[in-house]
């Protein structure tokens, strides 16, 4: 995401386009800073970027040692709020690069006063920079940008060179769950974790039809399932004899 004059430029679909900056941003932004840390590194090229670490301390900012889950591209929230007041027992990390839309999530949180749940605002390549390995419990992918344009299919994030950063923030026996209505997303998605040495459970074809219990429905999810849209739905983790 870029930004000039006031106005956020950002990539869907591999096409720039245009998102004005809202209103008062920053100050909103520093409004929610307890809630949030953003990332601000110059570095675009990524691998050198994360050979500094700066850990967080999630501990110091649950004060709790319970389980820590991960929603990469949390968008509006939605998803993040629901999850965590579900779920206290599990503390809940929030990524979107987005800063026009993470504000909102972040302020919802603040609201409903939802301990559990902190965001990040950045990119997901920096996250090992920042969060140390083996730290994830489990890994939510919501309906991220399909990305269809094959040059851009290394923008995905389930393309195997993302596959790579989870696997050094997971645990051993950790999981992966990614859900999306774009059913070519979802076949590669399926031969990125294979080919990266990830084993698959509980795939669906239509998540709304195939009786699974305790969905989260997200802001996209409910769009396209109005519309007769399929949802899928999988669970990916890693083999006994993967690293």
């Amino acid at each position: 995401m870029l930004e000039k004059n006031g106005v956020l430029y950002y990539t869907v679909f591999g096409d720039f386009m245009r998102m004005r900056k809202k209103k008062y941003l920053n100050e909103r932004l520093a409004a929610v800073g307890g809630n949030l840390f953003t990332i601000n590194i110059d570095d675009r090229n990524f691998n050198t970027a994360v050979e500094e670490k700066e850990y967080i301390d999630f501990k110091s900012i649950f004060k709790n040692d319970n389980p820590i889950y991960l929603e990469i591209g949390c968008g509006k929230g939605k998803f993040a709020c629901e999850f965590a007041k579900t779920h206290p027992e599990i503390n809940l990390i929030a990524v979107e690069k987005a800063a026009n839309v993470i504000v909102g999530a972040c302020e919802n949180a603040k609201k409903e006063n939802i301990e559990n749940l902190y965001f990040i605002g950045g990119s997901a390549e920096y996250l090992p920079r920042f969060i140390a390995p083996n730290t994830i419990d489990r890994i939510f992918l919501n309906f991220s940008c399909p990305f269809p344009k094959k040059a851009y299919a290394s923008h995905r994030l389930t393309h195997r060179r993302f596959l790579k950063i989870y696997k050094a923030l997971l645990k051993k026996g950790a999981e992966i769950h990614q859900k999306t209505d774009n059913m070519h997303f979802f076949e590669f998605s399926i031969e990125e974790f294979s080919q990266s040495g990830f084993a698959l459970k509980n795939v669906t074809f239509d998540l709304h039809n195939s009786g699974f219990e305790g969905n989260i429905v997200t802001e996209y999810e409910a769009r396209f399932s109005s519309q007769g849209f399929p949802i899928y739905r999988l669970e990916a983790y890693l083999g006994e004899n993967n690293d």
